[in-house]
Order: C-alpha cells, then sequence, then structure tokens
C-alpha cells in the first residue's frame, strides 16, 4: 500500500510538474526522460546507478546478464552517434533495461515476485524522476520568486563568522587540483548515496524483501520536501548576490574578498534564470543522511561518508553556493526527516514524537530569525553564533540519543542450572 501511494503521489506530481515546465515553455520532466530513451541522455551515471538500484532484487547471475546487456545497448548507441556526429554520452542501454524489466514484471512474473521486481523498477525510476523533477522545480524557483532574500541571509551570516567568504578564498589557493576534487564530489553526490544504499539492499535478492528503511527513502523525501522551502524562503547564493556569478544583479562583486557589511538589509531583485536553492542547503541535508547511513556499514565505507560529508561541506561553502546560515539549517532539516521515516517504518512512539516537534521548531526557529532578526544576528556574534550552533547540536545530540535507544539490544542467554548430586 505504501508503495502504492508513493507511486501515485510521484506519478501526479510529475504530471503537474509537466504542465507547468510547458507554462514557461521549457520540457517537463515526463517529456525529458521519454526523450532519453533514443536520445543522448543527460547524465549517464544517474541512470546506472538507478538500474543498479534496480537490480538489487536480481541474483548475481541475473545482475551480469542485466548489465552486459545495458552496455550492449550502449555500444550501439554510442557506434550511430558517432556515425551521425552527435554528442557523446551514454546511458540509454540502462533504461532500456530498466523498462524492459518492468514489462518483463507485468507479463511473466505473479505474486510476490512481481510485486518485488516491481519494487526494483520503481525504486529506479524514483531516483531519476526525483533528479528531473528537481530540474523543474529550480526552474520554478526562478520564475516565481522575482525577489530574494540574500542580504538578510548575508547579514546574519556574521554570527558564524562568513564561512562561505573564509573557505572561498582556501579553495582558490588550493587551485584547479583543489576545485576539481570538490566540483566532483558536489556534482557526483547521487551516485556516493547509491553506494550506501546498494551496501543497505544487498540482502533483498536473498531475503525477497526489502529493509523497513533505507538511505533512498530519506534522499527522496528531502528532494521532494526541500523545494518547498526554496519557495517560501528564495536565497541565491552568495557568488551569485555578491560575487562575479550575478552579473550585473549582484549587489556588488565582493565574494571571497569582502565580507557584506552589517546594514539594513532588503529584499533585492534578481534574473529569472538563477534557482533560488540555498535555504537549506540540500546538498548538506544529502551528505549528512549519507554519513548518517554509512555508520552501519564496514569501516572503508564509514570513512568515505565522513569524507563525502567534509567534502561536500567544503564544497557547498567554497563554490559560494551557500551560507553558513543554509548549512546548519541542512543539518537540522535533514535529521528531523530522517527521525520521522525512521518512526514510519518502526512505529510512532513518544520519543519520536517529540524529536520531530523539537526538530520542526528549530528548523523554524533559524528561519524566523534569518527574516526578522539579521542585523540583531550579525550585530551580536559571540551570542547569536553559540546559539545556531547549540540549536544544530541539540538536535543533532537528540538524534543520536533516540536512534541508539531505538536499536535492538543483545539479551545474554541465560545458562540451566546444573542439579546437585546427592552423593
Amino acid at each position: 500500500m505504501l508503495w502504492a501511494v508513493a507511486g501515485v503521489v510521484m506519478l501526479g506530481s510529475l504530471i503537474a510538474l509537466e504542465i507547468v515546465a510547458r507554462h514557461y515553455g521549457m520540457p517537463g520532466p515526463i517529456t525529458n526522460q521519454a526523450r532519453e530513451v533514443i536520445l543522448t541522455p543527460k547524465s549517464g551515471p544517474l541512470l546506472y546507478t538507478a538500474m543498479g538500484l534496480m537490480l538489487v532484487v536480481f541474483p548475481w547471475r541475473q545482475r551480469l546478464i542485466a548489465l552486459g546487456t545495458a552496455i550492449g545497448i550502449d555500444l550501439v548507441f554510442c557506434l550511430v552517434r558517432l556515425a551521425f556526429d552527435v554528442r557523446m554520452n551514454f546511458g540509454n542501454g540502462a533504461l532500456w533495461v530498466i523498462l524492459g524489466c518492468a514489462v518483463i514484471a507485468v507479463t511473466r512474473r505473479t505474486g510476490r515476485e512481481r510485486i518485488l521486481l516491481l519494487k526494483g523498477v520503481g525504486l529506479g525510476l524514483l531516483l531519476v524522476a526525483g533528479r528531473k523533477t528537481g530540474d523543474i522545480w529550480l526552474l520554478i524557483t526562478s520564475k516565481t520568486r522575482p525577489v530574494v532574500l540574500d542580504q538578510y541571509v548575508a547579514t546574519a551570516d556574521h554570527a558564524l563568522g562568513n564561512p562561505s567568504w573564509l573557505v572561498g578564498r582556501l579553495v582558490r589557493a588550493t587551485g584547479p587540483i583543489g576545485t576539481h576534487v570538490l566540483e566532483f564530489v558536489y556534482i557526483q553526490l547521487p551516485v556516493a548515496a547509491v553506494v550506501v544504499a546498494l551496501y543497505q539492499l544487498r540482502n533483498v535478492a536473498v531475503e525477497r524483501r526489502f529493509p523497513e528503511h533505507h538511505l533512498v527513502r530519506t534522499f527522496l523525501v528531502i528532494g521532494l520536501l526541500g523545494p518547498a522551502i526554496y519557495l517560501l524562503f528564495p536565497v541565491v547564493g552568495p557568488v551569485f548576490a555578491f560575487g562575479s556569478g550575478g552579473g550585473h544583479w549582484a549587489v556588488a562583486d565582493q565574494w571571497p574578498n569582502t565580507p557584506v557589511p552589517i546594514g539594513t538589509p532588503h529584499r533585492m531583485l534578481f534574473d529569472g534564470v538563477t534557482p533560488r536553492n540555498c535555504m537549506p542547503s540540500l546538498h548538506i541535508a544529502w551528505a549528512t543522511t549519507i554519513f548518517v547511513h554509512s555508520r552501519k556499514a564496514p569501516r572503508l565505507l564509514q570513512i568515505a561518508g565522513a569524507l563525502w560529508l567534509l567534502a561536500t561541506l567544503g564544497a557547498t561553502l567554497g563554490f559560494g553556493y551557500h551560507y553558513g546560515t543554509d548549512i546548519v539549517a541542512g543539518v537540522v532539516f535533514a535529521l528531523t526527516i530522517e527521525v520521522a521515516l525512521r518512526a514510519l517504518a518502526r512505529g510512532w512512539d513518544r520519543s519520536a514524537t517529540r524529536l520531530v516537534a523539537y526538530g520542526t521548531t528549530v528548523f523554524l526557529a533559524f528561519l524566523v530569525s534569518y527574516r526578522y532578526l539579521p542585523t540583531e544576528m550579525g550585530g551580536h556574534p559571540w551570542v547569536f553564533g553559540p546559539l545556531l550552533v547549540l540549536g544544530m547540536t541539540s538536535v543533532i545530540y537528540g538524534f543520536v540519543r533516540t536512534t541508539k535507544r531505538w536499536e535492538p539490544t543483545a539479551v545474554p542467554v541465560r545458562q540451566p542450572e546444573r542439579q546437585l548430586e546427592l552423593v
């Protein structure tokens, strides 16, 4: 029932976004995905990672057959594109395999096997659809929110010491090597998530069922709820509002060298192209969930999850895409959603309700303070800076404490008492 509801909601969202995109003269998510069946895909790695998610329901022999089929189809497409001298990319084969498995599930499978295969197909298509809907949401934010609140957020960011300006100078000092590494981490975040998800779903083919909770669920819900906050709190980021990325729309070209002076902030008009996708930082929210879900993985994956979180933090700040205030809000946003989904899987109790309510309250308090108290926050950093960190830390502590209490505890087996023998 849950999978059916999720499918209906996603289909309805895709249709609605398709209509909205058409209103603005752009192809919607359904059109873009349909084109990739034949035309050059936008992201080949994403399509193969989506296929990898689907293949968790298959045994190893069938996985190898599916992978070989996808690569073979892609080779044919590449030869045709080479002959007609069009842009080269890969991924059509992975999409064909996903759609082919959907047809097989409907026509050749029955009962639990059909349901399991359809869940695998749905999981892969949800990842792809999430990326496509995200692109349309960014377009909607730029078209429907002509004014942005960057001056408020930048002023409040003084409470945290203007970390974007500091990290931006550090990234520039590292030269092209550091820039390319952070750019790779920033762009390939979904691939890192799938690596952790594949570990969590490694036993699906054997147990013939999905675990109650896994990383993909949190990833998709964050992507579903995040754009709603974008519409309520439109922010473009320091490199656009105060740097060279904004062109003549920017207040001044002062990022990352000169922080924004504390004054009286006001709303500012901005172009109709740049997405208003800063508050909260969904990249940090997603990287936080990768870190959380990698804690139960092998040592190497734990280290990778920690490094990916640190690199994503460096990229979001160092490229000028986010303010420090976005980061703390993104962490609270992610952990609140994560604990809600875990409680939904295991059953709600008082601790879950209390923590979700508390995390929501802290998140809303952050947004309200950024909007209505930015001058006070920037003018008294030694007061409001620790308060922001304390609010984020308290949610982290509550999450760790609550989820640790939910973990099953091992009960020692009671040894049978020996009977005393009478001599």
